[in-house]
């Protein structure tokens, strides 16, 4: 394959695994009562905490879990959970918007940018495993490039989207909005079960066999 068929590739899983149009509804309910600077700020920091912990993971992923003793199906099972819980959540329009102190917003702003918009939302199981497969069947130091690229560039267009998220929801209006996030939790719940599942089935195994 050519370079750019291989970061075309990339790209899309990357842009699937992080899902930028169903971070959205939940990024906006999340910092619905923030001003614009606090909301972009948010936005920024999610984006770059996500890609920080993509690349940690897809050049030391492997050892990391070896020194932890942490497997990827482990991982998927926890991931499986959050995002099932978040997901009801969704589905039932349950994440209202949260009133905060004007003395607490700078540390709202920054504990949501790093969980759970960061981690695992944008940066979860899905997007953490690919990271590391990729890297792991990438040979030599330009293949490997190919994937930080593709990891980087889904990081732009994350952002811009999360940025240009208001505008996107006022197109849609309030019905539109709430239909989107019920969908988009539907969604979600269908991608937790996937985890979960595929994240059980080697313990499954492994007790079977034994």
């Amino acid at each position: 394959m050519d370079n750019f068929t291989t970061i075309l590739l990339y790209f899309t899983s990357f842009l699937t695994l992080m899902n930028p149009m169903g971070i959205m509804p939940v990024y906006l309910t999340m910092t619905s009562n923030l001003s614009k600077r606090e909301r972009r700020k948010a936005a920024i920091k999610a984006v770059v905490t996500a890609t920080a912990v993509l690349m940690l993971f897809a050049f030391a992923g492997e050892y990391l879990f070896s020194f932890f003793g942490i497997s990827v199906a482990g991982l998927k099972v926890v991931g499986g959970f959050l995002f099932f819980i978040m997901g009801y959540d969704m589905l039932n329009a349950r994440l209202s918007p949260i009133k905060i102190k004007e003395e607490d917003v700078e540390k709202y702003v920054d504990d949501i940018a790093i969980t759970p918009l960061g981690i695992p939302m944008i940066a979860g199981p899905g997007a953490i495993t690919n990271a590391i497969v990729l890297m792991g069947e990438s040979g030599d130091v330009p293949a490997k490039m190919l994937v930080v690229f593709s990891i980087l560039l889904v990081s732009v267009v994350l952002l811009s989207v999360l940025i240009g998220a208001v505008g996107i929801t006022k197109f849609f209006g309030e019905t539109g909005n709430k239909i989107m996030m019920k969908l988009m939790g539907l969604i979600v719940m269908v991608i937790a079960v996937e985890f979960f599942f595929s994240g059980i089935s080697p313990y499954i195994q492994a007790i079977m066999t034994n």
